[in-house]
């Protein structure tokens, strides 16, 4: 099965394109989409030879009160535009006049930039794995009974609207980060493709890969969403996937891993379930081909003519053929 890139392949090969040495600066205005409605725009607006990449995402807003501003500015400081492309939400700009001089540096810019929407999308999930950590550790001061309430509970659950009528829910609690997806489900047989899939999620644990995530399914609202505004509980459309990262995927060395590999999962469920479809009706398409020249094959053929006079002869019959391909001949 296909496993989607967590980098934008397309901006990707425009910069290594670009960065490439003794090439030639050109103008460039274009825009590229990505998944979950993100918009980029890469064009040369002043000069040539500096690059401007903008990025727009419906739920910056709530990614900005989630820590992305620090975020982004970790990752692209010398690089960011203020303020940001007129109708962007972030913009960087590359002078190709002034690049790493090393190819692993350049390399490691063009990997920095494709990974943009990565980067501004980790940024609740960076807090609440800091927030992990936090509880974890004031937890120790306290048995099970005796922790405050707020070290039992948990953190507050960061939503991120990141598409119409679907969103990311994370809540960090002292022993585990909850990650909840709401997905919309349009068609029956996309719910029907989608069950088989969760299902083999759940039963992961089961066939003995222990380190992999819990994963639960639902149409209810988890718990953790209780008193959640703008929660809709499953009427048909709306399943609730819920993914359970203990301490051993929190570690400092696999938190980025981590974090990258679950931003895709929406992206890889609703495209494995249409792969699947496109499969079947391939497969339904190619055995109905078959059947028809099953068909052709057996079909009466006229009776052929007599002999050379017209009038007929011992000679004369019909020719007939087998649902293999065989043929004899009928006596008239």
């Amino acid at each position: 099965m296909l496993l989607l890139d967590y980098q934008n392949v397309l901006i990707e090969s425009i910069l290594r394109d670009r960065f490439a040495p003794d090439t030639t600066p050109t103008a460039i205005d274009q825009v590229v989409s990505d998944f979950d409605n993100v918009t980029f725009h890469i064009s040369t607006p002043t000069s040539k030879s500096h690059l401007l990449i903008s990025l727009a995402i419906k739920c910056y807003p709530e990614l900005v009160k989630y820590g992305a501003t620090a975020v982004l500015q970790r990752e692209y400081s010398s690089y960011i535009v203020e303020p940001p492309e007129n109708g962007y939400d972030f913009s960087v700009q590359i002078d190709l006049d002034n690049l790493p001089s090393s190819a692993e540096e350049r390399e490691t810019l063009i990997q920095k930039i494709s990974l943009l929407k990565r980067n501004a999308m980790a940024a609740p999930y960076e807090q609440a794995f800091d927030e992990f950590a936090s509880l974890q550790e004031q937890a120790k001061q306290y048995t099970s009974e005796s922790a405050p309430q707020g070290v039992r509970e948990g953190g507050e659950v960061r939503a991120i609207h990141y598409r119409e009528e679907e969103a990311i829910y994370i809540k960090a609690s002292h022993d585990r980060v909850t990650v909840i997806f709401s997905t919309v489900f349009r068609e029956e047989t996309d719910r029907v493709y989608g069950k088989v899939f969760l299902q083999e999620f759940v039963d992961a644990r089961k066939r003995g890969v222990q380190n992999a995530p819990q994963v639960l399914a639902r149409d209810d609202p988890p718990l953790e969403l209780q008193g959640v505004p703008g929660i809709k509980a499953g009427k048909g459309e709306i399943t609730y996937v819920t993914f359970v990262l203990f301490p051993r995927h929190l570690t400092p060395q696999r938190r980025e891993a981590v974090i990258s590999h679950i931003q895709t999962f929406r992206d890889y469920f609703h495209y494995h379930i249409k792969a699947s479809k496109a499969y079947i009706h391939s497969r339904m398409r190619r055995r109905t081909a078959d059947f028809l020249q099953v068909l052709r094959r057996a079909r009466p053929e006229a009776q052929e003519a007599g002999g050379a006079d017209g009038m007929g002869g011992a000679g004369a019959g019909r020719e007939r053929k087998t649902a293999s391909g065989r043929t004899f001949r009928v006596q008239g």
